[in-house]
């Protein structure tokens, strides 16, 4: 699976790490309807760091097809409001 982090660059993940990035992503939704700033802070932090801890960075001119787009560490909880689904940022 490729990840791409806003303003970051793109990562290349094993799909065995999406049950992982689905909890972190589970959490992130449900501090962003309670409006918990400081746990969407710390949830969205975990889950970019997560991503970047378990996937290998593509090359900065590489231009995969990204399936996961995630907004940058310092987005809003409104500008993330806007990128999710009712499934949160990542489907399923």
């Amino acid at each position: 699976m490729i990840v791409r982090i806003m303003g970051e660059g793109q990562w290349k993940l094993a799909d065995s790490h999406f049950a992982e990035l689905n909890t972190l992503d589970d959490e992130l939704l449900e501090e962003m309807e309670a409006g918990d700033e400081e746990g969407f802070r710390r949830t969205l932090g975990g889950l970019l760091d997560a991503v970047r801890r378990l996937g290998e960075p593509l090359a900065a001119d590489a231009l995969e097809p990204s399936e996961l787009i995630l907004p940058a560490p310092d987005a809003s909880l409104d500008e993330v409001r806007a990128m999710l689904s009712d499934d949160g940022l990542i489907p399923g």
